[in-house]
């Protein structure tokens, strides 16, 4: 992938964020908090399975709307101590952007300020009371590898395969597993079978659910 500031953020109806780069909407045309709380929450059996200290990663931080959608989720879980959340980008954008695209959903409302923190300044971490985000900027198959930490779920949210095949290959993938906690899951929009095939090989016990509104399928694992 090139450098981060080569991506531009287009406009389509109702002010939905898509990528020029890879032609591609940030998140659903419908609802995109709703899809995240189907595909990234629900397919990862949260908040159910929270506990203080659990660990979410992220292929594609984007807007930050699943960081948002996660937020919420812990919030009205009732649980006490910190949520972990780290994402990987490579192509930050623009906070102001994501100011725009976040303001479509009231309840993001709380979160959108430390949003436009971390993508001002990426190397940052940002820690509050109830969660501490890491966001790593550039290419996930070369900073993935040397992330020295396991999460308990994941959140597979790059852009569509089809036009982003570099964040969904079977490297990377092997990756995602190796740097998954024993018995943590993985879910995406995606139900391509490339996808499927590669997250299984990578030792997921892949599975094939209900995707959000147009989308027939999409794609849910845990690690085996």
């Amino acid at each position: 992938m090139d450098n981060a500031q080569t991506d531009r953020t287009l406009w389509r109806d109702k002010d939905v964020p898509v990528s020029e780069r890879f032609d591609d909407p940030y998140y659903s045309l419908e609802n995109g908090l709703a899809e995240a709380r189907h595909v990234f929450l629900d397919g990862n059996e949260l908040p159910q399975r929270f506990v203080p200290g659990f660990h979410i990663a992220e292929l594609g931080f984007g807007t930050g709307l699943n960081l948002v959608a996660a937020r919420l989720a812990w919030h009205a879980a009732g649980l006490t101590g910190r949520l972990r959340f780290t994402s990987f980008e490579a192509f930050p954008m623009p906070p102001e952007d994501a100011l725009r695209a976040l303001a479509a959903f009231p309840e993001a409302a709380p979160f959108t300020a430390d949003v436009a923190v971390l993508l001002t300044d990426p190397a940052q971490p940002l820690v509050r009371d109830d969660i501490e985000i890491r966001l790593v900027a550039g290419d996930a198959r070369d900073t993935l590898p040397g992330w020295p930490d396991r999460a308990d779920a994941w959140f597979l949210d790059g852009f569509s395969p089809a036009r982003n095949p570099q964040l969904w290959g079977e490297a990377l993938m092997a990756e995602v597993a190796r740097h998954t906690a024993p018995g943590g899951s993985v879910a995406t929009y995606t139900a391509a079978g490339d996808v499927r095939r590669a997250l299984a090989k990578a030792g997921f016990d892949v599975t094939r659910t209900a995707g959000y509104g147009r989308k027939r399928h999409m794609t849910t694992g845990r690690k085996t």
